[in-house]
């Protein structure tokens, strides 16, 4: 049977404690970006709890030889930033997994017609098989960018069941559409949101996050 769409919000105190910081509007851009950071890092940790490629060998310790689990590095890793909100969880998804390989993507949305367009396309012609994605896009709002973003991957081979997103805060348009499109794909987030302003921007959210991490507002 087809596994559905999975969405999980962690409970860890440290990432209610960084969602808070990055909601206050009052809380100044370096520490936003620092809140942002935190936030890729706990996030992806808790992504590849039982999605990280493993396997088992022999260690030799001071008093004798051990069984031991170890990454299996033979298994390729990306990581995917959506330019330029995504910049903002990179860092810290990175130290998580700092032998992953990174594709940029960068996408743009009109804000009229609230869809995406791609300025920037930095991945492979073809992914290896079996290689395990991580895709960096902090606001899941209208669908429209993340759906432009699978399309691209799937079109390069890229398994929807091996691929995981980062996201601060989803609402429900985007989880709808990714949900009746990709089954198997697993979204990681620290909140959902229950609804969409006029411009498309989530409610309460926390702005726009690439302003706000790059001090452009």
């Amino acid at each position: 049977m087809a596994q559905q769409l999975r969405i999980y919000v962690p409970p860890h105190p440290l990432v209610k404690n960084w969602l808070a910081l990055a909601r206050d509007a009052a809380t100044p851009s370096v520490l936003f970006r620092a809140a942002m950071k935190e936030l890729g890092r706990w996030l992806t940790y808790e992504a590849i709890r039982e999605w990280l490629p493993t396997g088992e060998v022999m260690v030799q310790t001071p008093l004798g030889p051990s069984p031991a689990t170890m990454i299996n590095h033979q298994v390729p890793i990306a990581v995917v930033p959506i330019l330029r909100a995504g910049l903002a969880t990179l860092d810290g998804m990175l130290e998580v997994l700092p032998s992953a390989s990174i594709y940029h993507l960068g996408m743009v949305r009109n804000e009229e017609t609230l869809e995406a367009s791609c300025y920037l396309n930095k991945l492979p012609e073809k992914f290896e098989p079996q290689t395990h994605i991580l895709i960096s896009e902090p606001m899941l709002a209208t669908g429209g960018t993340i759906m432009a973003v699978m399309k691209e991957l799937v079109d390069r081979g890229a398994d929807p069941s091996l691929v995981r997103i980062i996201s601060v805060i989803a609402a429900p348009p985007a989880l709808q559409k990714l949900g009746s499109a990709y089954e198997g794909l697993a979204i990681y987030a620290a909140g959902i949101d229950e609804h969409l302003d006029d411009r498309g921007f989530i409610v309460p959210g926390l702005g726009d996050a690439g302003d706000r991490t790059f001090g452009t507002e």
